[in-house]
């Protein structure tokens, strides 16, 4: 079934008689088909010199365009070598008149034209370049390749670049491409042989595409993207331009790569070396100093080619000038580059896809994304129009008035409505794009002169590292009235000032975390809200100061998504990386960012203490079930699968209550079920009890060892049967037979915390299942009140408070209510983990009121209150008189007190009466049972 061309709007003949003489000399057309000839003819020189070549062709070819461009593509597939030449200018010339003509009757969308033009290319390069290679191998001129090796061209890759890339080549395009080669395919020895080679097929496929003959030309071919062209050969071996772009790849080479293709020859090759400098293309951290480099080779651009000053239509470059193509595209890619490292989504090739999936993410507001579409299709047409008149790579308006009318015809309308709708959509795009690129001065900062700031301490800031470097210098110059006007505003300037000072200080580089804070000057308030309260947050992020990027990436600051989400996230971004190393690296970026996300809520009141542990709780949970199973994988390379049901991790303490703070260790128990088997199965078997000992430091290890991005958790095995004298992970039977026979009193009171976390859902099941029964076991109650009370004894020896402000260890503070609440689960024979519920416990055991655990669960909220955010303060006990009006305002918010004192005298009271209430329980039971 054929489809003829679909008409919905004709050119207008610039010249009448010479576009009705060619509408008489081509036979068989449509009146719509003679109006559409006689316009193209009638308005373009190279358009009207193709209609008199192909006036046979064209009706057949109108009457259905999609077999006529098949038998275009397919001709050139199949053209012998001798014919190369001719046969792809041939092609060339009917594909160049059919699209011009889809083009312009409105049949085909700018996509479909550019998609014809750019798989035309790709097809041209791969016909003339396996040609040269199958000449090379007939005459021995590529060592070890033979005929076979034509199909891949023995390895010889072509990257599409730019336009040719995205799939977007205009009407009379250049091809960007670089060519290398897989010098892996040739013996070590034959390599400069092989260079020399694949460099002579590269120069001859060239020539092939854009020599000039009788006939025409194909492409003119362009190679200068490739690394340092000013001294490397055509084709370089892709290890040598991996070594490159590692080494001194630039911004624009990144933006290059966004769109780059492999189009002909060896694509699986081609594909390999994107893979292998994907982390040069794509930073793992928002990369805001992209925007200063796109605004860089801006500048440069319009200096080199004229293209600054005034809006005037007449002679306007549509590419390069401005509001012109370029704009759009690097207003895409270099938001592209900001965040695809991040976002995997945002790696498309083309730059409306690339408008679309920067809107789907609110990186762009979609209502500018759309204006930047419109007027890039609408730009794009403009340009080929140009370019159709004379077959001419500019992209330049007309400056007489008969060119621009030439356009104007090509396009259906008049030349002053022409030039109102180029002005009108220009500026609007210079409008969009310009204050991204060079965004004006915002609100004046209130002056900071107004504020004596310590001279010295600003002196010494050109001396940290953030600012050695003469880049990052220059862009914190630019920030520093802001950051100082900000710090003016604080309740006390010079210890807001000393904070700052000692983030700076502890910042190893500053180029990539001042541009982010110049483009987005709302953090600043959020780093001097940080720095001026907490210390420990603080020394993080100048560490870690790409956290940062998750307040940018959106959503920060919404509600907790939970642990179902968070699963899903993290599992998405483990499995994108390739390698083990990689996996674990990505890991600690994905928890710090999330880990940092908790604190900034805790710090700024959005979650109160008990839902910041909750949440610590949950991220740690979802962090150690997702490692686990890479952990276990990587492993069984080595050693083969686990034997039998493997293992499952019981968390203990905080841990398995689901309640931890900013700073806590991960108290850990491994079991493992092997049933009957004895020894793995792999490469390297081990016997069962070896096997998971080894894996669980494998999982210490993960979690614990410092890599690039520092390390997740500290893991502490201490609650494991027979503590650190037993063995590092307890297989099933032992862990029950332990338990029912031979464990203490507090190991007992340790299970009723007790949760699995992580690893065989069945083994999981059998654990919960055992817990329950044997917490739910009739007790002495004067003997596990006499241990807990010996216990109790020992811990006040052992740890006694520091201070006031030490919430946690000593009578009547955390540690405390919670072996209180511990032994009423034990005796109650309760299974719930949580301090509440065990102290509910207490009550149905005897042990206390109802008022009374009331009480004590008072005060053991408020010591978690005080505890998680003395933890974000410091990590040393707190002082109250050095923890700066920021921390003890924080302090009394996290409390719910208006004064630090008032908070004092409280905690002072709780301790007392808790410790007495506790201590004249357990006291008498133990008197009694004594007695």
């Amino acid at each position: 079934m054929t489809t003829p061309l679909a008409i919905t709007r004709v050119p207008r003949p610039f010249d009448k008689s010479l576009g009705e003489r060619s509408r008489d000399e081509v036979p068989d057309l449509t009146p719509e088909q003679g109006e559409l000839i006689a316009g193209a003819a009638g308005s373009s020189p190279y358009l009207n010199g193709l209609i008199e070549v192909e006036a046979d062709w064209i009706a057949p070819a109108l009457a259905d365009p999609k077999a006529a461009l098949a038998d275009i593509m397919q001709g050139a597939a199949n053209l012998p070598p001798d014919q190369l030449k001719p046969g792809l200018r041939l092609a060339k010339r009917r594909l160049a008149l059919l699209t011009a003509l889809a083009d312009l009757s409105g049949a085909w969308p700018l996509e479909k034209v550019t998609a014809a033009l750019t798989d035309f290319g790709a097809l041209a390069a791969d016909v003339a370049a396996k040609a040269e290679i199958a000449a090379l191998i007939r005459r021995n001129k590529l060592p070890g390749m033979t005929e076979d090796d034509v199909a891949t061209a023995a390895g010889m890759v072509i990257l599409a670049m730019g336009k040719m890339g995205a799939h977007e080549l205009n009407y009379s395009s250049d091809i960007d491409l670089i060519v290398l080669f897989d010098e892996t395919r040739f013996d070590p020895d034959d390599f400069f042989d092989a260079r020399q080679g694949m460099v002579r097929a590269t120069r001859n496929f060239c020539a092939t595409l854009s020599d000039k003959t009788a006939d025409g030309y194909v492409f003119r071919t362009d190679l200068r993207l490739r690394p340092d062209p000013s001294v490397t050969p055509v084709c370089m071996a892709m290890e040598a331009a991996e070594r490159y772009y590692e080494s001194l790849g630039r911004t624009w080479e990144r933006a290059a790569y966004i769109k780059a293709r492999p189009c002909a020859a060896d694509i699986e090759a081609g594909n390999r070396f994107l893979e292998a400098i994907r982390p040069f293309v794509w930073r793992r951290h928002l990369d805001f100093a992209a925007i200063q480099d796109a605004h860089d080779m801006r500048l440069r651009i319009r200096e080199s080619k004229g293209t600054g000053g005034a809006l005037s239509i007449p002679g306007h470059d549509m590419k390069l000038g401005q509001g012109g193509i370029r704009e759009i595209e690097f207003f895409t890619q270099t938001r592209q580059l900001i965040a695809g490292g991040r976002d995997h989504d945002l790696r498309v090739r083309g730059t409306v896809e690339g408008l679309a999936a920067l809107a789907s993410k609110n990186w762009v507001p979609k209502d500018v994304a759309d204006k930047l579409t419109d007027h890039y299709r609408a730009h794009r047409e403009v340009e080929h129009r140009i370019q159709m008149v004379h077959d001419a790579q500019t992209h330049k308006v007309p400056q007489s008035p008969d060119g621009i009318e030439r356009i104007a015809c090509l396009m259906g309308i008049g030349s002053a409505e022409l030039k109102a709708d180029l002005t009108r959509r220009l500026t609007e795009v210079h409008e969009l794009t310009e204050g991204f690129f060079a965004p004006g001065p915002g609100p004046a900062p209130k002056p900071a002169e107004e504020i004596e700031f310590d001279a010295g301490v600003l002196a010494r800031w050109r001396t940290y590292p953030a600012l050695r470097s003469q880049r990052g210098a220059r862009i914190f110059e630019r920030l520093k009235p802001e950051l100082l006007s900000r710090l003016a505003r604080t309740a006390k300037p010079d210890e807001a000032l000393l904070a700052l000072d000692g983030f700076l200080s502890g910042l190893p580089a500053g180029v990539q975390l001042f541009s982010l804070f110049e483009a987005n000057p709302q953090l600043i308030d959020l780093l001097v809200d940080i720095v001026g309260t907490s210390h420990m947050l603080a020394t993080h992020l100048s560490r870690n100061s790409s956290v940062f990027d998750a307040v940018i990436g959106g959503g920060f600051f919404e509600e907790w998504p939970g642990r179902d989400a968070l699963q899903v996230e993290l599992a998405e971004k483990l499995e994108a990386e390739e390698d083990y190393e990689t996996q674990l690296d990505m890991a600690r970026r994905w928890c710090k960012e999330w880990h940092f996300r908790i604190g900034v809520h805790l710090l700024r009141g959005l979650i109160d203490a008990a839902s910041a542990g909750r949440q610590y709780a949950e991220l740690a949970d979802v962090v150690i079930a997702a490692i686990l199973p890479y952990v276990t994988g990587q492993f069984a390379r080595k050693h083969g699968p686990a034997p039998g049901r493997g293992a499952a991790v019981l968390g203990m303490g905080s841990l398995g209550a689901g309640r931890i703070n900013s700073q806590s260790d991960l108290d850990m128990i491994v079991i493992y079920d092997p049933e009957d088997e004895d020894m793995s199965e792999g490469p390297r078997p081990l016997a069962t009890r070896t096997y998971y000992a080894r894996l669980t430091q494998a999982l210490i290890t993960a979690l614990s060892a410092p890599m690039s991005q520092g390390r997740l958790y500290e893991v502490d095995m201490r609650l494991r049967p027979s503590g650190n004298q037993g063995p590092v992970a307890t297989s099933w039977a032992s862990f029950t037979h332990y338990q029912q026979n031979e464990a203490w009193v507090w190991e007992h009171l340790a299970l009723t915390r007790a949760r699995v976390v992580a690893g065989n859902a069945g083994l999981g099941a059998d654990i919960e299942r055992f817990r329950a029964e044997l917490v739910a076991n009739p007790r002495d109650r004067q003997k596990v009140l006499r241990e807990v009370a010996e216990m109790r004894a020992r811990l006040a020896a052992a740890k006694p408070p520091t201070g006031v402000w030490d919430a946690k260890t000593g009578p009547g503070r955390l540690l405390d209510i919670e072996l209180v609440a511990e032994t009423g689960a034990l005796l109650a024979g309760r299974a719930e983990r949580d301090v509440a519920s065990g102290l509910d416990g207490a009550v149905a055991a005897g042990l206390f009121d109802v008022a009374d655990a009331r009480m004590l669960k008072d005060c053991y909220d408020l010591c978690w209150s005080v505890q998680s955010a003395a933890r974000l303060l410091s990590d040393k006990a707190i002082d109250a008189d050095r923890i700066g009006e920021g921390g003890a305002a924080f302090l009394c918010r996290t409390t719910g007190f208006d004064r630090l004192s008032d908070l004092q005298a409280a905690l002072e009271k709780n301790y007392a009466a808790a410790a007495l209430l506790i201590g004249a329980v357990v006291g008498e039971e133990t008197d009694g049972a004594q007695q």
